[in-house]
């Protein structure tokens, strides 16, 4: 069966911010998704990530194996969105991998992308 990978992507000015209240309803529409999506057996995987602020970027100068690594603090790009999470989505085909996509609350707050995974299996 096909896997897609859902991207869930927010608002970069809403990242990290809300009530205790709103994250609590926000938890629960994630929680109902998971149980749904769950029981029907499309989620193969996925987690929550943490804000960009968390993130460290590695770069290899010199374009091959064993350069110079170098890190920076922060996330790749600055960009208006951010990846909050991502599911892997155990779907027939694109069309019920967009059906179940909907559904993931981020869908409502911001943008899923869903992008097909590479079966090297099959290669």
């Amino acid at each position: 069966m096909p896997r897609y990978a859902a991207l869930i992507y927010e608002a970069r000015s809403n990242e990290g911010t809300g009530t205790p209240e709103d994250w609590a309803k926000t938890m629960a529409e994630y929680t109902d998704f998971g149980d749904t999506a769950g029981a029907a057996g499309v989620i193969g995987g996925g987690e929550a990530l943490q804000p960009t602020s968390s993130a460290t970027t590695v770069q290899v100068k010199g374009g091959a194996k064993g350069g110079e690594v170098v890190t920076t603090d922060g996330p790749f790009a600055e960009t208006k969105e951010v990846l909050g999470g991502f599911y892997l989505l155990d779907c027939a085909d694109l069309d019920e991998a967009l059906r179940w996509a909907a559904q993931i609350p981020g869908a409502w707050h911001g943008k899923v992308e869903v992008r097909p995974v590479i079966d090297f299996s099959q290669m």
